[in-house]
């Protein structure tokens, strides 16, 4: 897959595109995609994915708007690398790009700069000044060209319409299983370990710490999860720890985030790893001692221990 910073200078073969920001890259956006794929084999052209970065709704927030992203631009294009594709053109959202008309986005930029004559897209795409543009749009502003245009359904679950937002709420209400099943792989997240207060450690549980890689990815509810880590290409199991702390925080604290790693005390502060969410256990609870949380900590273990395997 080439990855295209902007769409000047571009030499695409019949390119055959589909548009979107693609945040989580689920299954409804890989239905898309793979029908981009099939007609770009068809017409022997090339499958181009033209995904827009920053999210619009973090140009255009609102104060209370309180936003986090599925994937990372990273994580976002290394799972459209996987789908096969062959081009991705990341376009730069801005509040100027923000003002361009949709008829003008479609002439201008799809036409006249992608080539574009052949448009897959999805149930729910919208684009251009203030969301106006969406499927009749496109083909009314492209009916005096050559231009193929073909929108795919919206893909169904037993939790319903797969979608980012409900994938979002989903996860921030706790309902691992719900976002996971829409979005067709265990939610994961990428960090660095940083120094904490080693007070795991004191109760027997060592835990690391970790920052976020990217501040705008989307933390699940707080809670206790089963999870799976990723060190250095290998593979480890642990429980997480998403909240306040309430136990030893006794004023205002800030969420955190830490994880017990099952059988593991090698020192890796400032080293890189990926959690992978497997199973939800409970809610952040609030402990009268110190031994009361260390046995839930035990409790927590078992658990995970039991569900990964």
């Amino acid at each position: 897959m080439q990855v295209h910073k902007g769409y000047e200078d571009l030499d695409l073969k019949n390119p055959v595109v589909t548009l979107g920001v693609f945040d989580g890259v689920h299954r409804g956006h890989r239905t898309v995609i793979d029908r981009l794929l099939l007609r770009a084999r068809q017409l022997g052209g090339e499958s181009i994915v033209i995904s827009f970065f920053p999210h619009p709704r973090q140009v255009l927030k609102r104060k209370a708007d309180n936003f986090g992203l599925l994937t990372s631009l990273e994580e976002k294009t290394s799972l459209l690398e996987e789908t096969g594709i062959d081009h991705l053109v990341i376009i730069e959202f801005n509040r100027d790009f923000s003002n361009k008309t949709a008829c003008s986005f479609v002439e201008d930029i799809l036409l006249k700069k992608i080539g574009t004559r052949n448009l897959i897209v999805g149930f729910n795409n919208h684009f251009g000044k203030r969301g106006e543009g969406n499927f009749e749009t496109i083909r009314s502003c492209a009916e005096d060209h050559d231009f193929y245009l073909e929108q795919v359904e919206a893909l169904n679950s037993e939790f319903g319409i797969i979608s980012s937002s409900a994938i979002r709420k989903a996860l921030m209400s706790g309902e691992l299983e719900k976002a996971n099943h829409q979005l067709g792989y265990d939610y994961f997240l990428h960090g660095s370990v940083i120094r904490g207060r080693k007070l795991g450690r004191e109760l027997g549980y060592p835990t690391a710490n970790i920052m976020l890689a990217d501040k705008n990815k989307l933390l699940p509810k707080d809670g206790v999860y089963a999870v799976e880590l990723l060190i250095e290409d290998e593979k480890y199991k642990g429980v997480l720890s998403i909240g306040l702390n309430p136990t030893v925080n006794s004023g205002p604290a800030p969420r955190s985030i830490e994880v017990h790693i099952f059988g593991f005390n090698r020192d890796i502060y400032g080293k890189e790893l990926c959690i992978i969410f497997r199973f939800r256990l409970r809610d952040e609870l609030y402990f009268d001692t110190l031994e009361g949380l260390k046995v839930q900590i035990e409790e927590d273990r078992i658990e995970a221990i039991k569900l990964l395997g």
